[in-house]
């Protein structure tokens, strides 16, 4: 590879691994704040277990997270000087916020995780709040700084030199909204149908045990409702999120949807692989004019094609694929909320077919799949930028060299680090099955 290929490569892997558990910090929290709200309403225990051992589970991965997301600051620094040159002096408001947003995560989980049993149930709710509040905060403030390389504003670069900085122009650049929008909703999204995907597991390995599987079977519901709720309001964001690269960044969502022509009423490209040949998708389905309502809300909206632009400026025409499979992923596990809301309660069906249980066994791998195609997308087709019109990704790029055998050693690590978060939660759950706090429960039941 050459050198700026073993940078991007480099940084992209570290990303492609931080992304799992950061995806996972933000979903996670949200599912322990429902599972404690229907307990404090309910009074059922069952739901004070699941967000006790969510929690747990939580913290394994923070633990980590924090590791990888340090290794990402650092590879930005050393990777990229060119652009952390920029971010200096015009955009480094988020990387300050995000430490407080840290610290109140932090101090909330801790109190969540070590007193809850001591705390009144207002106290337990505020507490895990504020922990999902936190692990928001910190994704929108990170995330920000790639909706900035999208849509820069703020400053501008004159004779090599960076004037007229306003940082909160920046900080509130044009797709700031709608980027953090589309990053929390895919994360709660996420954390839902990885918690649904376990609970699916469980049911068919306990589907003779009546009282194992009625609590699998509530988180199984807690997690598709959730995810079902969120992957509609991600996909209604997706829709702003097209709009806004017509608007800012129209190469990408000519790439995205291989439109190599400029045209009102373009079609929408479903499927297939954009072939640079022909300029055109091959295998294609095209719904007819249906790219340009999603670009304006208007069939006869005029969207630009690639040849509109310097081919030097084209992004790589793969992020199509791309962009289909994380928008068909996430059309898929919308229909398997909408199968289990209506099997549960449209049909009152109290066990769910093993038909419909190995997909939603797959739903949890699957979400994450689609939080790596769609981080790709959105990185990958701004190439060749890495800020949008101003910075070029190669004038950014480090110069020193041995790139490759950091690229080589940091993947072992990762590996590494991978397989012992794997060993360490088949090791804490399987001294702790939850088949134990369930006996627990009804024990102290049956003596009060």
């Amino acid at each position: 590879m050459d050198h700026l290929l073993t940078a991007r490569s480099l940084f992209g892997t570290t990303m492609a691994f931080h992304i799992i558990f950061a995806t996972l910090g933000v979903g996670i929290p949200l599912m322990v704040l429902f599972a404690e709200l229907l307990y404090q309403k309910t009074k059922d225990r069952d739901y004070a277990i699941m967000a006790n051992r969510w929690t747990k589970g939580f913290a394994i991965l923070l633990g980590i997270a924090i590791p990888s997301g340090t290794i990402a600051g650092v590879q930005l620094s050393l990777l990229w000087p060119g652009f952390m040159e920029v971010i200096g002096k015009v955009m480094s408001l988020p990387f300050q916020i995000e430490i407080y947003a840290f610290f109140v995560e932090a101090l909330f989980m801790s109190i969540y995780v070590y007193a809850a049993d001591r705390i009144a149930p207002w106290m337990r709710i505020l507490s895990v709040t504020l922990v999902a509040i936190g692990a928001m905060a910190s994704a929108i403030l990170i995330t920000n700084v790639h909706a900035f390389e999208g849509t820069p504003a703020g400053f501008r670069i004159e004779n090599g030199e960076i004037v007229d900085v306003d940082p909160w122009a920046a900080f509130f650049n044009p797709s700031f909204v709608v980027t953090a929008t589309h990053v929390v909703l895919s994360a709660f999204m996420t954390g839902a149908f990885v918690i649904a995907s376990i609970a699916a597991y469980k049911m068919l390995r306990t589907h003779n045990h009546k009282r194992l599987y009625s609590f699998h079977r509530k988180a199984l519901m807690l997690g598709l409702t959730v995810g079902g709720i969120f992957s509609l309001l991600t996909a209604m964001n997706g829709h702003e999120s097209a709009q806004l690269l017509h608007e800012y960044q129209p190469e990408k969502l000519a790439a995205a949807e291989g439109l190599f022509e400029t045209q009102s009423h373009a079609p929408l490209a479903i499927g297939g692989y954009t072939d640079r040949e022909t300029q055109s998708v091959k295998w294609a389905i095209e719904i007819p004019w249906l790219l340009s309502f999603l670009a304006g809300n208007s069939f006869d909206t005029v969207v630009v094609g690639l040849n509109d632009f310097p081919e030097e400026w084209w992004p790589p025409l793969f992020v199509h694929t791309l962009f289909n499979a994380m928008v068909g992923i996430g059309m898929l596990l919308l229909l398997l909320s909408i199968i289990g809301f209506v099997w549960n309660k449209v049909l009152k069906r109290k066990e769910f077919p093993r038909w419909f249980m190995w997909p939603v066994i797959s739903a949890g791998p699957l979400a994450m799949l689609g939080i790596e195609f769609g981080w790709i997308f959105a990185c990958t087709g701004r190439q060749p930028w890495v800020i949008y019109r101003m910075m070029k990704t190669e004038e950014a790029v480090t110069q020193s060299t041995n790139l490759g055998t950091l690229f080589i050693l940091f993947t072992i690590v990762y590996i590494f680090l991978f397989i012992a978060v794997v060993l360490v939660f088949k090791h804490y759950f399987g001294r702790h099955p939850v088949e134990n706090e369930l006996d627990k429960h009804q024990n102290h039941s049956l003596l009060v």
